[in-house]
C-alpha cells in the first residue's frame, strides 16, 4: 500500500507539473514569433509611411501634393500619441460596457510591463502593432477629403475618430466585444477598411465637392508617385495580414499566399474590366486592381484557402471598378481618391465573401458554424460597422464643420492647399 501511495503521489506530481508546462507554455515567449511581429509592425508602418502617403499624392492635381501627403503624417502623429495615451485601453481591456467599448485600466499604458506576454509575443508589441493599423485607418479615409479640407480640421477629426469611432468597433471584433469570435476578420476587413471607406464618404458627403468638380481638370498630378506608393502598400501588405496571425508560423505564411495572390487576380480583373469598358488597360488601374484584391482578402486571411483567394480578389475588383466607374455618379459624393469605392465597397465584398470562401482546413473552427449561419454574422458585422461608423463621423464631422470649419475658403481651394496651408509648393 506504501508502494501504491507512493506511485500515486508521484503520478499526481507529474500530472500537476504536466497541467502547469501547459499552462506555462500558452503565455511564454517565443523570440522568433515576436521577431516576425516586430517586422510586421514596421510592415504595415510603412503602409502609411510612405506608402499611402506616395498613392495618394500622385492621384491629386500639382497643388496639392504636399497638402494630400501630410495626412497620411498629420493622421500618423496624432494616432499614435492618442493610442498610447487612451486608444488601446478602450480598444482591448475590459470595462463596465464591455459589449461596446473597453475601460481606461491600460490609459498610458498602465499595467503593461517589460514582461508582460500575451500568446508567444510580448503585449508591449501588440500595442504598436495594433496602434500601426489605427494609423493607416484614419489615413485611408482621408482620401475621400483630399484639396478642400482644412489641415487643422483634418487633425482635430482624426483625434475624436479614433477614439469614438475606431477603438470602439476594434473592441467588439478584437477586443472582446459583440462580435469577437462571431463576425470574422482576419486583419482588419471591417474595422479598417469599411469603416474608412464609410466614414470618408460621409465626411466628403459634409464637405460637398470640389469647386471645379465634373467641370476642370482633376487629372492626376505624377501616376508614377502613385504606383511607387501602390508597391509599398502592396509589400507592406504582408505585414497587415501575416503578421495578424501574430506568429511565425503556418498560418502567417499562408496569409502571405493568398494575400499575393488575391492581389495579383484583382491587378488582372481591374485592367480586363478596363480593356472591355474603355479598350485600355491604365497603370491606375492595375494599381487599384491590387488593392481592391488585397482590400478583399483582408479579413479573410487567415480563413480560406488558394481557391478562395481567387474568388475574393476577382469580385472584390469587379465590385470595385464598378462602384468607381459608375456608382460613385450615381451617389453624387466627391469620393476624392476614391476611399469608399476601393476600401468601403472592398472591404464589404471581402467580409461577406469570407463567410462563404472560409475553408474548414484552414480554420477548423469553421466546421462547428453552417455558411448560412457564417454568412449572416458576417453581414451583421458589415451592417453594425457601417451604421455605427456612419452616424459617430457624421457627428463629428457636423461638431466641427459649425465650429472651426471643415473647409477651406474657395481662394484657398483655387490657390492650392500647399501653399494656402502650409506655405510650401513644389517648384515648377
Amino acid at each position: 500500500m506504501k508502494a501504491l501511495r507512493k506511485w500515486q503521489s508521484v503520478l499526481m506530481g507529474l500530472g500537476l507539473l504536466a497541467m502547469s508546462n501547459v499552462a506555462f507554455a500558452e503565455d511564454v515567449l517565443d523570440t522568433g514569433d515576436t521577431a516576425w511581429v516586430l517586422v510586421s509592425t514596421a510592415l504595415v508602418l510603412m503602409m502609411t509611411l510612405p506608402g499611402l502617403a506616395l498613392f495618394y499624392a500622385g492621384m491629386v492635381r500639382k497643388k496639392n501634393i504636399l497638402s494630400t501627403m501630410m495626412h497620411s503624417y498629420g493622421a500618423t502623429a496624432v494616432v499614435s500619441v492618442l493610442w498610447v495615451v487612451l486608444g488601446y485601453s478602450l480598444a482591448f481591456s475590459e470595462g463596465s460596457m464591455n459589449a461596446f467599448v473597453g475601460g481606461f485600466a491600460n490609459a498610458m499604458l498602465a499595467d503593461v510591463g517589460l514582461d508582460d506576454v500575451s500568446g508567444t509575443i510580448p503585449v508591449i508589441l501588440f500595442v504598436i502593432f495594433q496602434l500601426t493599423f489605427a494609423v493607416i485607418t484614419v489615413a485611408i479615409l482621408a482620401g475621400s477629403l483630399a484639396e478642400r479640407i482644412k489641415f487643422g480640421a483634418f487633425m482635430w477629426f482624426s483625434a475624436a475618430w479614433v477614439l469614438l469611432v475606431y477603438a470602439p468597433i476594434c473592441h467588439w471584433v478584437w477586443g472582446g466585444g459583440w462580435l469577437t469570435g462571431d463576425a470574422l476578420d482576419f486583419a482588419g476587413g471591417t474595422v479598417v477598411h469599411i469603416n474608412a471607406g464609410v466614414a470618408g464618404l460621409v465626411l466628403a458627403a459634409l464637405l460637398g465637392k470640389r469647386k471645379d468638380y465634373g467641370k476642370g481638370n482633376l487629372a492626376p498630378a505624377n501616376l508614377s508617385l502613385t504606383l511607387i506608393g501602390a508597391g509599398l502598400v502592396w509589400v507592406g501588405w504582408f505585414g497587415f495580414n501575416g503578421g495578424s496571425a501574430l506568429g511565425a508560423n503556418g498560418s502567417a505564411a499562408m496569409a502571405l499566399v493568398v494575400s499575393q495572390v488575391a492581389a495579383a487576380i484583382g491587378a488582372i480583373a481591374w485592367m480586363v474590366c478596363e480593356y472591355f469598358a474603355r479598350g485600355k488597360a491604365s497603370a491606375l488601374g492595375g494599381a487599384s486592381g491590387a488593392i481592391a484584391g488585397l482590400v478583399g482578402i483582408t479579413p479573410a486571411a487567415g480563413f480560406v484557402d488558394v481557391s478562395g483567394a481567387l474568388a475574393i480578389g476577382v469580385l472584390t475588383a469587379v465590385a470595385c471598378f464598378l462602384m468607381i466607374q459608375y456608382g460613385k455618379r450615381r451617389l453624387g459624393i466627391d469620393d476624392s481618391l476614391d476611399a469608399f469605392g476601393l476600401h468601403g465597397v472592398g472591404g464589404i465584398v471581402g467580409a461577406v465573401l469570407t463567410g462563404v470562401f472560409v475553408s474548414t482546413e484552414i480554420y477548423p473552427d469553421a466546421a462547428n458554424v453552417d455558411m448560412a449561419t457564417q454568412l449572416w454574422l458576417q453581414i451583421e458585422g458589415v451592417l453594425a460597422t457601417i451604421a455605427y461608423s456612419a452616424v459617430m463621423t457624421a457627428i463629428i464631422g457636423f461638431v466641427i464643420k459649425y465650429t472651426i470649419g471643415l473647409r477651406v475658403d474657395a481662394e484657398d481651394e483655387y490657390q492650392g492647399l500647399d501653399l494656402a496651408i502650409h506655405g510650401e509648393k513644389i517648384a515648377d
